[in-house]
């Protein structure tokens, strides 16, 4: 792309556009329009916050909270751009020392070169470092003649809930790279598997190339004014940070990392992932009715937009569901043939009222040919915990006599793909084994 084409395009476009091509070339023109127009910072030795070593991050690959943007009410913030991997397994079974070895430093080299998130800066406004997971899927673990009990198959996972099995993603690992910055999610990958040779002023003597094929590249973009540029639908408000409209995160809808920590047996200090890629019927659900028809179906019909704002921008830190708004559930059906989907979610919460499973990525997808697919990755401490979360989503689940279209947000979900990761803490990540 000439430099007065790329002059053309705003800074965001260009790098929501770079990061879903991805390479070497897009790298370089990524960064050097970051730089340029100040969403990166040259500190020297490279254009990002430099890391430390990883005997100073947290046990848990899962463990980012610390390390987000948190908003004015103290909620955490997604960084802005994802690269979600699907990885086939291509080295020696059982995994050498060697192997491990190799992983491990090539993950290490990437946190040596570049900060975990915001540094854990209680102020920061930008994530401007990386954050990253790696998990492991049950084929890996078949491959190797042994089983993991927090998980499952993906054709497991996907029966379990309802949905085709036809749709079962055949990953052996899953890597996931965020940050705000989108040319450290592409220079991450291109490190990783030996595409270039150094990232922000660090080499890289070991690689994942080898031992792990990329099969699948999935990217996607959170956040207010992204959202809106990057779908083909009018009606999405212009600072949505989401496709369908309204904000999530809330801190009364996201169990603590603790809560979904695996508390002992071999994978003790990690935790399970939920990967999917949706489809939502935006057109339908623009259609469906008028902003209060909308914020009943996502939140609950006791919700009022003029208390909660278009995008629910005025809740602040809670999303004011609660159990009164669980129990009111059969009258309200009855009442306004409606229920929510979060007052659906709350049904289903541990004795504390505290939800079993916490975002991890909730991106509109920019690799898709239609911009109203949808990264959605939950972690929770047992594959189970999600299946409970996504059947509580299901009309048959309750003995309401309300259409499909009225239950929540259910009927404008498609499934593309799904599947079931361990993610096991950060020692245990290169090539585990039971």
């Amino acid at each position: 792309m000439s430099s007065d084409r790329m002059r053309g395009i705003s800074r965001r476009d260009f790098v929501r556009s770079a990061v879903a091509i991805g390479g070497t070339a897009a790298l370089a023109a990524c960064m050097e329009r970051e730089l340029d127009e100040g969403g990166a910072t040259d500190t020297g030795g490279g254009r990002f916050p430099s890391g430390t070593d990883t005997a100073s991050l947290p046990d848990g690959q899962h463990e980012w909270n610390e390390y987000l943007v948190h908003g004015a009410h103290g909620n955490t913030s997604l960084p802005q751009h994802q690269v979600i991997l699907g990885l086939s397994y291509v080295g020696s079974v059982p995994p050498t020392t060697a192997e491990r070895e190799q992983v491990e430093a090539a993950l290490s080299t990437l946190e040596t070169a570049v900060r975990w998130g915001t540094g854990g800066d209680p102020s920061a406004a930008i994530n401007d470092g990386l954050l990253t997971m790696l998990g492991y899927t049950s084929r890996y673990f078949d491959r190797l003649g042994s089983s993991v009990e927090q998980i499952t198959s993906p054709e497991s996972l996907l029966e379990s809930i309802g949905e085709d099995p036809e749709h079962a993603d055949e990953f052996d690992a899953v890597l996931f790279l965020t940050s705000d910055l989108g040319s450290l999610t592409i220079g991450a990958e291109e490190a990783l598997w030996g595409e270039i040779d150094e990232l922000n002023g660090v080499t890289f003597d070991a690689t994942l190339s080898g031992i792990f094929e990329r099969t699948t590249r999935r990217t996607g973009v959170v956040g207010q004014g992204l959202v809106a540029d990057e779908v083909e639908q009018d009606d999405v408000p212009d600072d949505a940070p989401l496709s369908m409209g309204f904000r999530s995160g809330f801190k009364d809808s996201q169990p603590s990392e603790a809560a979904v920590t695996i508390d002992s047996g071999p994978f003790a200090g990690g935790t399970t992932a939920a990967v999917g890629r949706l489809h939502i019927d935006l057109d339908r659900w623009y259609d469906s009715g008028d902003l209060e028809d909308r914020t009943e179906k996502m939140f609950c019909p006791a919700h009022d937009p003029e208390e909660i704002g278009e995008t629910a921008d005025k809740l602040g830190s809670e999303s004011s569901i609660t159990e009164t708004d669980v129990d009111r559930m059969a009258e309200d059906a009855e009442r306004d043939d409606r229920v929510g989907h979060s007052q659906k979610l709350a049904s289903i919460r541990d004795d504390s009222f505290d939800p079993l499973i916490l975002r991890r990525s909730e991106g509109v997808a920019t690799d898709a040919p239609e911009p109203v697919d949808f990264n959605f990755t939950s972690i929770q401490q047992d594959i189970e915990d999600f299946v409970t979360t996504r059947r509580a989503m299901e009309p048959e689940e309750y003995d309401f006599d309300v259409d499909d279209d009225e239950h929540g947000i259910v009927d404008y979900l498609e499934t593309k793909g799904r599947t079931a990761i361990l993610v096991p803490a950060r020692e245990d990540r290169a090539l585990p084994t039971p």
